[in-house]
């Protein structure tokens, strides 16, 4: 599938910090954020299309992603999700429709879970909750699986790795962790690689793995968990890093929720099943308010 850039490239100043963003489309806002290691690209195949069914879309690098300012702190839950309050607010708009994809999609939870009332509706795609996380951490098939967040917080070395031989490896982490593999070519791949190299880029971008742990044991203490916003989990379900059982027993938590598996994709859900993805997104926003 090819794309044509029909979005515009914009900066706004959010919480101290330039963003970089693309937008398309006017009406009610949907922001749409990434996971690692991407950036807006991620987005290419949903931003012309909801733009056209009547949605001003809004696509930003992350901090410390691509285009976005790569400050050296600021990489924990309370900073990022202010970055995405700052960017709705700084959009003339008092709520969003937040979808998030992988560490995007661990932002929706927690922004739905801290901001409910900026927060019109919630798309989560191959990301799990923060209750499901913390109860899966506990056993040893995610812990197998999430080997990578825990080699993550070793300094510089990572950065090494992945970014030697012009961050070959990073390609590779995307095409091995797709079931179409054919959803990421070399030119497709190049573009994260690229992403990823720039200056201080994939410092910051780890620095979410090395702060998530700190997040998971004090972000909620004394809070809850619970999402009141209607609610869509998309699920690739050949996910080599987060395995289906995150998807279990949300309703202590999620009460408005609706999950749609989609059985012939990878980690890149968004990227590897587009068209499914957006009649997915686009069938639940249609719904009346519940």
């Amino acid at each position: 599938m090819t794309t044509t850039e029909t979005w515009q490239h914009r900066d706004i100043i959010t919480n101290g910090i330039r963003m970089h963003y693309v937008t398309q489309g006017e009406g009610p806002l949907v922001v749409l954020l990434h996971g690692f290691p991407e950036f807006w690209y991620s987005w290419r195949f949903q931003i012309p299309v909801l733009a056209e069914h009547g949605y001003r879309v809004v696509a930003p690098d992350l901090r410390g992603y691509n285009e976005s300012d790569k400050p050296r702190k600021g990489y924990d839950m309370g900073t990022l999700l202010l970055d995405i309050a700052g960017l709705v607010h700084g959009l003339g708009y008092k709520k969003a429709v937040i979808v998030g994809h992988d560490w995007g999609g661990v932002l929706a939870w927690s922004f739905a879970i801290r901001y409910p009332a900026m927060t019109e509706r919630l798309v989560v795609l191959n990301a799990p909750h923060p209750g499901a996380m913390m109860r899966e951490f506990r056993t040893l098939k995610q812990l197998r699986k999430s080997w990578y967040i825990f080699a993550f917080q070793l300094p510089w070395l990572p950065e090494f790795l992945l970014l030697r031989n012009h961050a070959s490896a990073i390609g590779r982490l995307i095409r091995g962790a797709a079931l179409q593999k054919e959803a990421f070519p070399d030119e497709e791949t190049a573009k994260y690689r690229q992403a990823m190299s720039q200056p201080g880029a994939m410092t910051a971008a780890l620095n979410y793995y090395r702060q998530v742990f700190r997040h998971l044991l004090t972000s909620y203490s004394g809070g809850t968990y619970d999402v009141n916003v209607p609610t869509l989990l998309i699920w690739g379900e050949h996910d080599i890093a987060l395995g289906i059982e995150l998807t279990t027993g949300l309703e202590r938590w999620v009460k408005l929720l609706e999950f749609r598996p989609i059985p012939d994709s990878g980690h890149w859900v968004q990227q590897e099943q587009p068209q499914k993805v957006n009649q997915y997104i686009l069938d639940f926003l249609r719904e009346p308010p519940a």
